[in-house]
C-alpha cells in the first residue's frame, strides 16, 4: 500500500476498493500512516466525496479497527441516541438516564467538542470525579447493573475513528457527510445496539446547512445501520438558535439536572421527548408516541430519571450529590448580565457565533492538546421572536476573568440581533426519516401527553 497513490486517486475523483480502505485504516490505527497523510485524504474526501460502497467499507474498517461491546445476553432492548452536533444541546444528559429509568439499556458513547459545537464528554467531566474513559469490561458491568453507561471512545472501540475524529476538528474537515456518517456509525455499531435514534441538526448552527445534505446524511446512517441489522430512525431538529438556555459545559449540566427535576426549557424538553419517544418505540416499550411521552413525563415527575442520573454519576466516579447541590459544579469566577441595547424583536440568536464564543472564553478547543475551563459559557434566555425592551436582561456571561467578560459582551452583541419585526425560525422538530419513509413530524395531541 502506497498512501500517496491512494490520496491521488481520491483527489482525482476515483474510488478506493474495500480492501484498500481496510488496509489503510488498519495502518492508520497502528500508527503506520501519519496524521498529515490522513488529513490530506480527508480533504480529498471533502471535495470528491465517497460513494455508498466506499462509505460502507470505511465504516466497517473503522469498526473492525477495535473491539465491540457484547451485550446480547442482557435480554432487553439496547438503544442509543446520537446528535450530529449543536450549541446548547444537552439532550444526551437527559435522555440517557430517562430512557434507562424506563427499562432501556443505554450504552451511550459520546464525543468531545467538535468545531463550534459542544461535546457530551466535556460536559460530563465538569462533574467532579466523573470518569468517561471506561473499559469495555467496566462498561458491560455498569450496563448490567444500572442499565446505562456514558462513555467516550477508548483505544478498544473504533480507535481509527477516535484519531480521525480529533484530526477532523483541526483540519477543517468536520462538515463532510461521508466522514460524519462513518464516524457516527462505526461507534454506534460497536455498541451492540438493537436500535439507534439520530438527531440531525438543521440550520445555521449545524455542521451541514443545506437540506439535500441533511437528508443524505440521515439516509447514509439509516443504510449503514440496516447493513448491520440495526434499525435507525432520524429526526430533524432546529439548530438556527441554541437549544435551551445554557451554552457551555458546567452550565449545561446545571440546566440538565434542573430539567430532570421538571424545570427544563420548553424547547429542550420537546426535543428530548421527541427523541426519547423514538427510543421507546424502537425498544417496543411504547406502542404510540403519546404513550411514550406519558411514560417520560411520569419518570421525571416521580424522580426516577433524576435518581438514575445519580446512579450513573456515582458508578462512574463522580459525586452524585450534584443532583441535589448544584453548587458542587464548577462556577465561573466572573459573571455579568448582558442587556438589550434597544427595544424590538429578537430576530436571531446565532448559535455558531455563540459556539465560537465559548471557545474564545476557554470552554472549547482550538487544538487537540488544549485543555478547557468547564465553568465558562453563556446562559441565553433570549429566543427569536421575543419582544424585548431596552435594558432588559437577555443573557448571563460566565467568564474566568474581566477579559473574558469583555469577550462575552462582544460575542453576544454579534450573536443576538434585535430588529423591528420578528423573523421566521425553523420548526423545532420538522421531519421523521426511516428506512421506508420521510414525513413531517407531529407532536402527540395534548390529551395524549
Amino acid at each position: 500500500m502506497i498512501v500517496p497513490r491512494l490520496i491521488e486517486r481520491k483527489r482525482d475523483g476515483l474510488r478506493l476498493e474495500e480492501d484498500q480502505w481496510h488496509e489503510l485504516i488498519a495502518a492508520y490505527a497502528d500508527g503506520r500512516v501519519p496524521d498529515y497523510q490522513m488529513s490530506a485524504l480527508m480533504m480529498a474526501i471533502h471535495f470528491r466525496g465517497l460513494d455508498a460502497p466506499e462509505m460502507a467499507a470505511l465504516t466497517d474498517a473503522m469498526l473492525k479497527s477495535g473491539s465491540t461491546l457484547d451485550l446480547g445476553h442482557l435480554g432487553r432492548p439496547r438503544i442509543d441516541k446520537h446528535s450530529t452536533g449543536g450549541v446548547g444541546d444537552k439532550v444526551s444528559l437527559l435522555i440517557a438516564p430517562l430512557a434507562a429509568s424506563l427499562g432501556i439499556a443505554v450504552p451511550m458513547m459520546s464525543g468531545r467538542g467538535l468545531g463550534h459545537t459542544g461535546g457530551t464528554l466535556d460536559k460530563l467531566e465538569s462533574i467532579p470525579g466523573f470518569r468517561t474513559a471506561l473499559s469495555l469490561a467496566e462498561t458491560t458491568r455498569q450496563i448490567e447493573s444500572i442499565g446505562c453507561a456514558l462513555i467516550g471512545q477508548t483505544d478498544e472501540i473504533a480507535p481509527a475513528d477516535k484519531k480521525m475524529y480529533a484530526l477532523r476538528d483541526t483540519s477543517a474537515t468536520v462538515e463532510v457527510v461521508p466522514l460524519i456518517a462513518a464516524s457516527i456509525m462505526s461507534k454506534k455499531l460497536a455498541e451492540s445496539l438493537t436500535g439507534l435514534v439520530v438527531d440531525v441538526k438543521r440550520g445555521s448552527g449545524s455542521f451541514i446547512t443545506n437540506e439535500k445534505s441533511e437528508i443524505a446524511l440521515a439516509r447514509a446512517m439509516i443504510e449503514l445501520g440496516a447493513n448491520h441489522g440495526c434499525p435507525v430512525v432520524a429526526l430533524f431538529t432546529a439548530m438556527d438558535r441554541p437549544l435551551g438556555f445554557a451554552c457551555g459545559n458546567s452550565v449545561e449540566v446545571v440546566e440538565a439536572i434542573r430539567a430532570l427535576k421538571g424545570d427544563g426549557p420548553e424547547d429542550l424538553m420537546t426535543v428530548t421527548y421527541a427523541l426519547g419517544a423514538e427510543m421507546l418505540l424502537l425498544a417496543g416499550l411504547a406502542s404510540t408516541a403519546a404513550d411514550a411521552w406519558r411514560m417520560m413525563r411520569v419518570a421525571i415527575e416521580s424522580g426516577s430519571a433524576l435518581e438514575k442520573l445519580g446512579q450513573i454519576i456515582e458508578a462512574q466516579g463522580g459525586n452524585p450529590r450534584v443532583t441535589d447541590d448544584l453548587g458542587l459544579l464548577p462556577r465561573a469566577a466572573f459573571e455579568r448580565q448582558f442587556l438589550a441595547g434597544r427595544s424590538g424583536y429578537i430576530l436571531r440568536v446565532a448559535p455558531r457565533i455563540v459556539g465560537h464564543g465559548i471557545i474564545a472564553l476557554g470552554g472549547g478547543r482550538r487544538t487537540i492538546e488544549d485543555s478547557i475551563d468547564p465553568s465558562v459559557g453563556f446562559v441565553i434566555t433570549a429566543k427569536p421572536g421575543m419582544l424585548v425592551e431596552k435594558g432588559e436582561p437577555l443573557a448571563m456571561i460566565h467568564a474566568r476573568d474581566e477579559q473574558g467578560l469583555a469577550i462575552g459582551e462582544r460575542v453576544l452583541r454579534e450573536a443576538i440581533i434585535i430588529g423591528d419585526g420578528a423573523e421566521a425560525s425553523l420548526e423545532l422538530v420538522s421531519y421523521r426519516v426511516t428506512a421506508t419513509s420521510r414525513e413531517r413530524w407531529k407532536a402527540p395531541a395534548p390529551n395524549g401527553q
